[in-house]
């Protein structure tokens, strides 16, 4: 099997190559990141070609701006807020023209982590369904940084890179972004469990950590 004489070079130095007229160095980027950049997108727009093709957009975006790349994030970094980006761009389109969701029947599975999906029985799709529109009636930049924080794992100063924004804005906007959705993951929780919790006078919301929701600069609890 042939090495890819590209597989060592550091991110920095393959845009770097890019940007000299190296015809493969964007490739082998592209290569490196394009899962995590679809899964942000996917998460994000909770559509498949919607996600695509602000993925490709992205993508596209990046090739022509390298040059414009000073080093003062990591390239990972500089890629997702791109995308990001490309997705809000599509969110805020999407939304002047209609009002439901984004969402389609096909990809529930997919917006689950994988471990879920494998074994999440028929008649759960409704409340995935439930689920993914409610993320999809979040104000965009609640969504991005909730699909960063709490669906992709990144950490809160990370994210905050991402987005170009403070720390304390992502926490705000994680925050308020938990509580909108409190009252569905009740309801999915309930419907989970049935009538048990219920028969035995059990508080369904027990044990929840119901997230301030701040200004801004403020907010808490960040994973």
């Amino acid at each position: 099997m042939e090495q890819n004489p590209l597989a060592g070079v550091a991110d920095a130095d393959l845009l770097a190559r890019h940007v000299a007229g190296d015809t493969d160095a964007f490739g082998e980027l592209v290569r490196r990141h394009r899962d995590r950049l679809w899964a942000v997108a996917l998460r994000t727009l909770g559509d498949r070609e919607e996600a695509a093709d602000a993925v490709q957009d992205a993508l596209v975006s990046a090739f022509r701006s390298a040059h414009s790349f000073r080093g003062q994030s990591a390239v990972t970094t500089w890629l997702h807020r791109i995308t990001v980006n490309a997705c809000l761009d599509r969110v805020r389109r999407a939304a002047s023209r209609r009002t439901s969701p984004v969402a389609d029947d096909q990809n529930f599975e997919a917006l689950m982590e994988p471990h879920e999906s494998a074994e999440a029985p028929a008649e759960r799709d409704e409340l995935q369904r439930e689920l993914v529109a409610a993320l999809a009636t979040l104000p965009p930049e609640q969504r991005a940084a909730l699909v960063l924080v709490d669906m992709q794992g990144y950490p809160v100063a990370e994210a905050a890179a991402v987005l170009d924004v403070p720390t304390g804005t992502v926490k705000s906007r994680c925050a308020r972004g938990r509580a909108r959705l409190l009252p569905l993951l009740t309801h999915l929780r309930l419907t989970e469990a049935g009538t048990g919790d219920l028969g035995r006078g059990r508080n369904p919301t027990e044990g929840t950590s119901v997230p301030e929701t701040g200004t801004e600069q403020g907010g808490g609890g960040h994973r």
